[in-house]
């Protein structure tokens, strides 16, 4: 079980000898300011935003911050990991690069050639969203079901490459959690690049985590739907060609109370190979967003975002480092006062986007637990 869940804040538990030596980036939820810190919990470096984050934000190589910001008049606010805008910003927080489209949610990423792939909602045409099975009958709003689309933008913002997962999935076998609305069917929560340019994207409302051609737009390889999932969260490929994710674990058929694992799938075999998930198991449960990281030294950096928790744990499952969000977020329509932490990532010191950065800690100004 964890060292803390919300009585103690910052960091709870850190044995130095086993955790991998970095800095630690998040963005609180329904907050602006991104912090970067250290292992120690103390906050070496900060961007403050013009938006409340769609979920989070990632350092670069070059040292620059992407990050995609919730325009909260946007033209979804109903849907969850809405966006708006991403933008890019220096080290000192001067804007480098932006790209606006209201339909932006939940993930994104900067490709190797200066491009950005983007993740986007799109309509699904009436003949097929009167297709697809499941979900609660009567839920679409306005009678439109979103469906999703990775979309390829040069640093102009010109669109060059497009993905329209309507155009490629079956609606009689893509079939929506039956506890979910029908608003919207795929609800892709993350993706990730593969080294042949393929593109590893997780739809959280299909259970199922699947490997698209780039080339062809056809999906090669797929897992989860047959129970193996609950609303899984942030896919990523590792250096060994294995799968990691969060499995957040709701509306989970196996079991009757949720509880949150992290995964790492062969998918050459689509076996587990390796499980991380508490003891008992429901005491490690996030119902929504959160993250996992496998580190340089193969340990597993853990965002529990529903507890703001950040921890690292070893191949055993040993936690050897802890840390949770003092920072409190405004009032969240949904969420009230929380210490959310959608996403968070560790860098180590030779990380190209740290190099010669000034990484002394300071001290922000925190009132009642917020930053003021």
């Amino acid at each position: 079980m964890g060292i803390a869940r919300t009585s103690l804040k910052g960091v709870t538990h850190y044995i130095q000898s086993n955790a991998y030596n970095g800095y630690t980036l998040f963005t609180p939820l329904g907050s602006t300011e991104t912090v970067l810190i250290d292992m120690q919990g103390r906050v070496v470096h900060q961007w403050k935003m013009p938006y409340p984050p769609g979920l989070y934000g990632i350092l670069l190589e070059n040292g620059n911050f992407l990050y995609g910001g919730h325009v909260e008049k946007g033209l979804l606010p109903d849907l969850r990991g809405a966006g708006g805008e991403l933008i890019e910003v220096d080290w000192d927080g001067n804007l480098a690069w932006n790209y606006k489209d209201p339909y932006l949610h939940h993930s994104f990423c900067r490709l190797s050639n200066g491009n950005t792939m983007v993740l986007r909602w799109v309509e699904v045409p009436k003949d097929i969203s009167a297709k697809i099975e499941g979900g609660m009958a009567g839920t679409e709003k306005d009678r439109i079901m979103w469906g999703d689309s990775f979309r390829e933008v040069n640093p102009r913002g010109k669109v060059v490459w497009e993905w329209l997962a309507y155009e490629h999935l079956d609606p009689e076998i893509d079939t929506i959690c039956p506890l979910c609305p029908r608003s919207q069917w795929t609800e892709a929560n993350s993706f990730a690049i593969l080294s042949n340019g393929d593109i590893l994207a997780s739809f959280a409302r299909l259970n199922t985590i699947c490997i698209i051609s780039k080339a062809t737009g056809d999906i090669k390889w797929r897992w989860g739907s047959g129970g193996e999932l609950g609303h899984q969260n942030h896919a990523t490929v590792l250096e060994n060609g294995n799968i990691l994710l969060f499995d957040n674990g709701t509306h989970c058929i196996h079991f009757s109370q949720g509880y949150s694992r992290v995964l790492e799938i062969d998918p050459a075999t689509n076996k587990m190979v390796w499980e991380y998930k508490d003891d008992p198991w429901m005491a490690f449960y996030s119902a929504y967003m959160s993250s996992c990281q496998r580190l340089p030294n193969e340990n597993t950096l853990i965002c529990e975002a529903a507890t703001g928790r950040i921890f690292e744990v070893t191949k055993t499952g040993r936690i050897v480092w802890e840390f949770v969000n003092p920072f409190s977020s405004t009032f969240d329509p949904v969420y009230g006062h929380n210490h959310i932490i959608p996403k968070a990532y560790r860098y180590g010191p030779e990380y190209g986007g740290l190099k010669a950065k000034n990484l002394e800690y300071s001290v922000y100004l925190i009132e009642r637990g917020r930053f003021a």
